[in-house]
């Protein structure tokens, strides 16, 4: 069985068609990263997955399931860190609260343990009782990290989470995700430069409305497809594995 399956998926808002004909198999224990231009429907993709979105055409389904009619029976295996303009913890929570608050409001119980254990992965123990809006940016998408986390998900979708995030704190994140990756669980990532995660993933999927390519990077990122994905040519690096790449901005081996 698969962990996500794409099948002729179609998706739009409104009248405008922002996903066409999406056929897509990702296995158990792939880390997989997905990039494309601005408005390509990356984040609708996740969304797509998460099971918020019902496909116009063809179906979704995750760990067997139907995204949408059947998004109870998984929901508690997957976690998802969105773009960080999508969350809104203006209220005076705590870490620890902002990290319980999807599964409390699921009604599950949560304990301190479980928390604790979720923070150590991500490098923040001992601060659960700090304001999450005293942190800085870097800490911050670290905790939202740890939320993701908390329900040992068998499946993790992150958007973009390398945004404005200071370095250490995507050193960190990329550890995350390898470990989660060697553990046999699903790592899903929304990216615009796979720099931080070349030496990791698994296969690239690249996306612009439709899917372009998936393989890996060597495969994907001929000038033809970058064409086809972006609307120009982008210029390239050559990397020490011998290929050469248009998005690692300032990566050399």
């Amino acid at each position: 069985m698969k962990a996500i399956e794409f099948e002729d998926v179609s998706f739009s808002y409104n009248a405008e068609e922002v996903l066409s004909d999406l056929n897509l198999e990702i296995d158990k224990g792939e880390l997989v990263a997905v990039l494309g231009p601005n408005g390509a429907g990356k984040s609708t993709m996740l969304k797509l997955i998460l099971g918020l979105l019902r496909p116009k055409k063809g179906t979704v389904k995750v760990l067997g399931f139907n995204a949408y009619d059947e998004r109870d029976k998984f929901v508690d295996k997957v976690g998802y860190l969105p773009q960080r303009e999508e969350i809104h913890l203006e209220a005076p929570l705590t870490v620890s609260q902002v990290v319980k608050l999807p599964m409390l409001a699921r009604g599950k119980k949560v304990s301190e343990e479980r928390v604790q254990k979720a923070l150590k992965m991500v490098g923040l123990e001992n601060i659960s009782n700090k304001l999450f809006s005293e942190l800085s940016g870097g800490q911050q998408q670290k905790v939202l990290l740890a939320r993701s986390l908390l329900s040992d998900p068998e499946i993790l979708l992150l958007d973009e989470p390398f945004n404005a995030v200071d370095v250490l704190s995507q050193e960190k994140i990329v550890e995350v995700l390898a470990e989660m990756s060697s553990r046999g669980k699903t790592v899903v990532v929304v990216v615009h430069n796979i720099n931080l995660l070349l030496h990791n993933i698994d296969r690239v999927v690249l996306l612009n409305r439709r899917i372009i390519a998936a393989g890996r990077p060597n495969e994907v990122f001929s000038e033809e497809n970058i064409v086809k994905a972006y609307g120009t040519s982008i210029p390239t690096v050559i990397c020490e594995e011998g290929y050469t790449h248009p998005l690692y901005g300032d990566y050399h081996g």
